[in-house]
């Protein structure tokens, strides 16, 4: 089926706007518009065209090596696709993880999702939250932000810095480290590297509370503009403690519509099939998930930390979850669909990560020597994780002779492929419908795909060098109007 918008009915009579690249999904994605000659939308996709095939050539490789091959995935989460791995292949072994093994893990990925979410909010959203969408281009980059808040900025790097040390020192490097194994993990922590990272946790989560601030004042000084852009409801899915607390790192699956009543609940990932089921259309390499008891076009959800905040009963830290209590009781709950409010749920997060590696930080089971366990081993292994943006599933099978023959990833951003193609369609309607085109108008598009944070964030906004072609094309096929912005960021026709 197809979505509003999603396929015009004669696209051979209108005219076509392309931004391509609009930014990096793992390589490369565009935006394709069609108008007619009133300049009304009549379609509208964010396409991705990158392959990457990593569900086919790990076939064949040891069950072992998996955890370290597949997070070369990515170079801005590895870690989760290191320990969703990691949790497959415990099924695979029949390993229950003990308790320093389990804690070590959580605190590596606590430092995962706080580099992570710091990167993005302070790197690659703040210069459209502080500056805004349309600002001047010169200033609207990391280094703009460096000279008009020099400790916004600094905090930014150290919050960052401070999550890949805590990766280090439990994953043996900042980027793809080898500390999570099959049936738990190869080291832990010794008393000086726990009391290194404890010696500036106080500064981290007052800083992660100070971003919390920061997003909260930004966002209710324009309410109404913040909760409208590219708006549209619809369901959400994570996983959940069995308390119903907000946890990254295991649970059930957890899935509520855009009312907040239960699709279903403290589901056993193992069998996600049965519930989630993916779609392939020919326009994109990235697959649509949807929720196979509502069908093909009221299935489709978001997930990440939006959907996080939303779907859990609680964080259980006291000042992320102050801060999630306001968040939903905000202007009577008007921000929980709100596409821009991923930015203010996303800090929220970055302070849970930091009060909890607080809280990791005085367990002694951290230092402990018990660090591995297996049990009756089955031929297939499923793992799912909570990623920085959203709900990781990795799945595989393997044969007698412990090699790979099966792989199947959902990985965060196709979770939110449909969702992202929404929120590019309403931009679109509010923002380009009949509009001259302007590079502020293209950024209102990027805006709208990097609230997701969809593992493309690592060039936007890197000092504005995200290369952008706009071309628009009359019923005859000639061009009428071109902008272009190019690596260094200056644009021109």
């Amino acid at each position: 089926m197809t979505f509003e918008l999603e396929t015009a009915a004669h696209p051979e009579n209108l005219k076509r706007v392309v931004i391509e690249p609009v930014t990096r999904v793992e390589g490369h994605g565009k935006v394709t518009l069609l108008l007619d000659e009133d300049n009304r939308i009549h379609q509208a996709r964010f396409h991705i065209v990158e392959f990457r095939g990593f569900e086919k050539f790990i076939q064949g490789r040891p069950y072992t090596e998996v955890p370290v091959l597949v997070q070369r995935l990515c170079g801005i989460c590895p870690v989760s696709h290191h320990l969703a791995a990691s949790k497959a292949m415990d099924m695979i072994i029949g390993a229950t993880l003990t308790p320093s093994a389990d804690k070590l893990r959580r605190l590596m990925h606590f430092g995962q999702i706080l580099q992570s979410h710091a990167l993005h909010f302070f790197y690659l959203a703040s210069p459209d939250l502080l500056f805004g969408f349309d600002s001047g281009l010169a200033t609207r980059n990391i280094v703009g932000v460096a000279a008009a808040y020099p400790e916004i900025a600094r905090q930014g790097v150290a919050l960052r810095k401070y999550g890949q040390e805590v990766i280090r020192l439990t994953a043996g490097k900042r980027i793809h480290g080898t500390g999570a194994i099959p049936g738990g993990v190869n080291k832990n922590l010794s008393v000086a590297e726990r009391d290194f990272l404890l010696k500036d946790i106080d500064q981290i989560i007052a800083w992660s509370q100070g971003a919390v601030d920061l997003i909260r004042k930004v966002y209710c000084e324009r309410p109404e503009f913040h909760n409208g852009f590219g708006y549209y409801r619809s369901s959400f899915m994570s996983l959940a403690r069995e308390d119903g607390a907000l946890d990254f790192y295991h649970g059930g699956l957890r899935a509520r519509d855009e009312h907040g009543q239960d699709i279903f609940d403290h589901l056993d990932y193992s069998h996600y099939w049965d519930y989630v089921h993916e779609e392939v259309k020919p326009w994109s390499y990235m697959k649509f998930p949807f929720i196979r008891s509502r069908g093909r076009e009221e299935g489709w959800y978001r997930v990440g930390p939006l959907a996080r905040v939303n779907n859990c009963d609680f964080i259980p830290t006291p000042l992320a979850e102050a801060e999630r209590r306001i968040f939903k009781a905000f202007d009577g709950g008007s921000a929980t669909q709100a596409t821009l409010a991923y930015h203010w749920t996303r800090m929220i997060e970055m302070l849970h990560c930091a009060e909890g590696i607080q809280e990791l930080l005085h367990d002694d089971d951290l230092l402990g020597d018990d660090l591995l366990s297996q049990g009756e081993r089955s031929l297939r292994g499923v793992g799912v994780i909570e990623a920085p943006r959203g709900t990781l599933i990795h799945h595989y099978r393997i044969n007698e002779d412990e090699q790979i023959v099966r792989a199947n990833l959902i990985v965060s951003t196709t979770h939110n492929n449909q969702a992202m193609n929404e929120a590019v369609r309403q931009v679109a309607l509010q923002y380009l419908d009949g509009k001259e085109l302007t590079e502020g108008l293209l950024n209102h598009i990027e805006v709208a795909i990097r609230a997701f944070d969809p593992c493309l964030s690592c060039a936007t906004h890197a000092l504005g060098k995200m290369p952008l072609e706009v071309e628009l094309i009359d019923a005859e096929g000639k061009q009428i109007d071109r902008l272009a912005r190019n690596s260094p960021g200056t644009c021109g026709a």
